[in-house]
C-alpha cells in the first residue's frame, strides 16, 4: 500500500512540476514576444528622436532614463512583494515590465544590423537552453556558485551605470565578457532553484501561480541580459 501511495505521490509531483514549468516558460516567451514587438515598432530614428532626445537635440530626454531604469525598480517590486500583491496586479506589472523593456531595447535597432540581432538571438537561445538543461539536471548544489554570480552581477550592473557616463569601449567590452559568464551561470543556478520550487508540494495553488510568474520574469531578465552581452561582443555596429 505504501508503495502505491508513493508512486501516486511521485506522479502528482511530476505533473505539478510539468504544469509549473509550462507556466514559467509561457510567461517568459510571452514577455519576449511583447518586448520584441515593441522594440521593433519603436526602433526607428523618428520615434527615438521624438521621445528619447531632448528638445534641444543635444542629449537624451528624461523619458529615456525613466524607460531605462524603471524596469529595475519594477522587477524588484515583483520579486519582493509578490506575496502581498494579487495575482492580477502581478500580471499587470509583469506586462508593463515587458513593454518598458521593449521600449528600452528599441535603441539597439538603431545601433546594430538586423541580421546581427537575429543571429545573436539564436546564439543566446542555444546558450540559454543548454545552461537551463544543465541547471535542471545536475545533482551538484549550485547555491554557493549562484551567490558568487549574484555578486558579480551587482558589480557589472554598477560598472554599466558608470560606463553610461564614461562611454568607454574597453569597459563595455569587459562588462560584456563577464556578463556572458554571469548570466549563463545564473541561468543554471536559477533553474535549479525553480526545480526545487516546482517540486515543493507544500505550496498552495496561488503561491505556485505567483512563483511561476516570478520565475518567468527571472528567466526573461537573464535571457535579455545574456542577449545584450553577446550582442556587444558579436554584433557589428551600423
Amino acid at each position: 500500500m505504501n508503495t502505491i501511495l508513493d508512486q501516486e505521490g511521485q506522479g502528482l509531483s511530476k505533473e505539478a512540476t510539468r504544469e509549473f514549468f509550462k507556466n514559467v516558460y509561457a510567461y517568459m516567451f510571452g514577455a519576449l514576444a511583447i518586448s520584441g514587438i515593441i522594440a521593433y515598432t519603436a526602433g526607428t530614428p523618428e520615434v527615438f528622436a521624438k521621445y528619447f532626445v531632448n528638445a534641444e537635440g543635444t542629449g537624451l530626454s528624461p523619458l529615456f532614463y525613466v524607460v531605462a531604469f524603471a524596469p529595475v525598480g519594477l522587477g524588484l517590486l515583483i520579486q519582493m512583494a509578490y506575496q502581498r500583491l494579487s495575482f492580477g496586479l502581478l500580471l499587470l506589472l509583469f506586462m508593463v515590465y515587458a513593454v518598458l523593456m521593449g521600449l528600452s531595447l528599441s535603441s539597439i535597432m538603431l545601433v546594430y544590423a538586423g541580421q546581427d540581432i537575429a543571429i545573436t538571438f539564436f546564439v543566446t537561445a542555444g546558450a540559454f537552453g543548454g545552461m537551463a538543461i544543465l541547471g535542471y539536471t545536475t545533482n551538484t548544489d549550485l547555491t554557493k556558485f549562484g551567490s558568487l554570480m549574484y555578486m558579480l552581477f551587482i558589480g557589472i550592473f554598477i560598472a554599466g551605470i558608470v560606463n553610461m557616463f564614461m562611454q568607454s569601449e574597453m569597459m563595455s567590452y569587459v562588462i560584456a565578457i563577464i556578463g556572458v559568464f554571469v548570466f549563463t551561470g545564473l541561468t543554471a543556478y536559477y533553474m535549479q532553484q525553480l526545480k526545487a520550487t516546482a517540486q515543493d508540494q507544500s505550496l498552495s495553488d496561488m503561491d505556485r501561480a505567483k512563483l511561476s510568474l516570478v520565475g518567468g520574469l527571472m528567466l526573461y531578465i537573464l535571457f535579455i541580459n545574456l542577449f545584450l552581452s553577446l550582442l556587444r561582443l558579436i554584433g557589428g555596429r551600423e
